[in-house]
């Protein structure tokens, strides 16, 4: 598919998540821009994380119910199959998260079929253009086959990238392995690199009740808004304009504007609805973004956080893509099954990257390292300590060959860790990036607070996925059914064509 040459993003007002209202928002954004589904539709939501300890993070099943009554609505029998897709958060079985979001009910309703992305064949895409992080990248079958693609994320914030709408709800669209993989300093790169797999027709966000600060833990903010529109990148300006966050200045945006997936400007974009942008404004404003580095982060805690730069620091001077990040989602996670977590944690210093600085741990304080770039020497309690980088170039990540440890193989490699390292000793975490669950693993381990992953509350649902998942697994594996397609594939009428945005002539 070509990327729009006529953006256009509708504002909606919506208050309350009343599906028929939805539906009947939805319909006549698809009439107004003139599209219909057909082929092999698929519809990709924001569920990173769900159920009542993740209220916020992930689009509501009624807007999602809404969306595909409208789809439904606007057949006119050209859909062989209508589907919802999505990963959830690493480690975690996105059959857990479709039953906590109240997923299943919703699609027994609506007759509609639905993957759990780390499920399917993982296909091989390849790609050629100049400033691309490397050659190939995987993407789950249906994805790649999509027709007609539809993204519905959540109007959130993002510690790592400012914000988490349209774009950046492509880190769905990998399983584990592969989404690990450039998951660091320059993940804004990978997002960019991402767009070039499937590029959907028509986005409506769920901000009815948005998220602000966190990606899994976002405070609530109701906006009762819908939005919709059929250019990603025209639609993600414009929700930064409407809470007052530059465009230019997420990186992601910026990146994939300069390789052809559309401009960010306002004055090409053309702005439809029942509410103004300036409307819109002041419903956000004063909407909080997420980007705060760890050592602002822990301020006043019993954590002192470090952060050097990572491996290119002409670059950053700082890794927002990786693992300073999954430490504030960790302690967020901990302080929602743990209320007493902040008071049970020791003290203890943690640092990322090729940091240079003094670390100011007392004696009987812990010292920890986490990721393969932390870099250190100097004096500890009394010794000299060198911690030499473990980094290697991503050149040497083969997405061919790459590995992804479950939950339990985490907890054990954690575990394993904490017991061969003496406490007097740094502890030093392996990975790039490092988990949020190895984070907050480590956290339990060393502050002994409750763990999120053993909670009665959550081990049915857990269980019950978790086996599902790998039950499926299996017989895929018995039957002979390789998980990861090397090799072109098919691709859908989904596909972008790209061609990147033709500069004036230098006078």
């Amino acid at each position: 598919m070509k990327i729009a040459s006529r953006p256009r993003v509708i504002i909606r007002r919506c208050p309350t998540y009343d599906v028929e209202q939805i539906r009947r928002i939805v319909r006549e954004g698809l009439e107004e821009l003139d599209l219909r589904p057909h082929g092999r539709t698929l519809v990709k939501p924001n569920c990173v994380a769900s159920g009542p300890s993740f209220p916020h993070a992930y689009t509501r099943p009624e807007f999602l119910e809404g969306v595909l009554r409208a789809l439904q609505d606007r057949d006119d029998g050209r859909v062989k199959e209508l589907a919802l897709g999505e990963r959830c958060g690493i480690t975690l079985p996105t059959r857990m998260s479709f039953e906590g979001a109240g997923y299943y009910p919703m699609l027994k309703r609506t007759g509609v079929k639905h993957y759990h992305f780390e499920e399917e064949p993982q296909v091989e895409i390849r790609l050629s253009h100049k400033e691309r992080l490397r050659d190939y990248l995987f993407t789950p079958e249906p994805v790649a086959k999509a027709d007609f693609f539809v993204n519905c994320p959540k109007f959130k914030s993002h510690p790592w990238t400012t914000v988490t709408f349209s774009m950046k709800n492509y880190i769905g669209i990998q399983d584990d392995r592969h989404r690990l993989i450039d998951h660091d300093h320059r993940l804004d790169e990978k997002i960019a690199d991402l767009q070039y797999i499937v590029q959907p027709q028509f986005i409506a966000i769920d901000a009815i009740v948005a998220g602000e600060g966190r990606m899994l833990t976002p405070i609530p903010r109701k906006l009762g808004l819908v939005i919709m529109g059929n250019s990603q990148a025209a639609f993600d300006a414009l929700c930064c304009r409407i809470i007052g966050v530059d465009p230019y200045a997420v990186d992601h945006l910026r990146l994939a504007s300069e390789r052809g997936f559309g401009s960010l400007d306002l004055d090409a974009l053309e702005i439809s609805g029942d509410v103004t942008l300036e409307e819109a404004k002041a419903m956000a404003k004063g909407f909080k973004v997420g980007l705060v580095r760890v050592e602002k982060y822990f301020e006043g805690s019993h954590i002192t956080a470090y952060a050097g730069p990572p491996p290119e620091p002409e670059r950053t001077d700082y890794c927002w893509g990786g693992c300073p990040g999954a430490l504030e989602e960790a302690i967020e996670i901990l302080r929602l099954y743990d209320e007493q977590c902040d008071e049970k944690l020791p003290r203890m210093h943690i640092v990322f990257g090729a940091y240079e600085g003094k670390i100011d741990a007392a004696p009987g304080e812990r010292v920890v390292f986490i990721g393969d770039c932390a870099k250190w020497s100097g004096n500890l309690h009394g010794r000299l300590v060198n911690v030499e980088s473990l980094y290697k170039d991503r050149a040497h990540k083969d997405p061919y060959h790459a590995k992804h440890d479950d939950i339990f193989a985490k907890a054990v490699t954690v575990m394993r860790k904490m017991a061969t390292t003496d406490p007097s000793e740094p502890l030093r975490l392996e990975g790039c990036p490092v988990s949020v669950a190895e984070q907050v693993l480590t956290l339990v381990e060393l502050g002994k607070t409750k763990n999120p992953y053993l909670s009665p509350a959550d081990a049915v649902s857990f269980s019950k996925g978790y086996l599902g998942w790998r039950g499926k697994s299996l017989v895929q594996r018995l039957s002979g059914k390789p998980y990861q397609i090397h090799g072109p594939c098919e691709r859908g009428q989904a596909a972008p064509e790209v061609s990147p945005p033709t500069l004036p002539d230098a006078e």
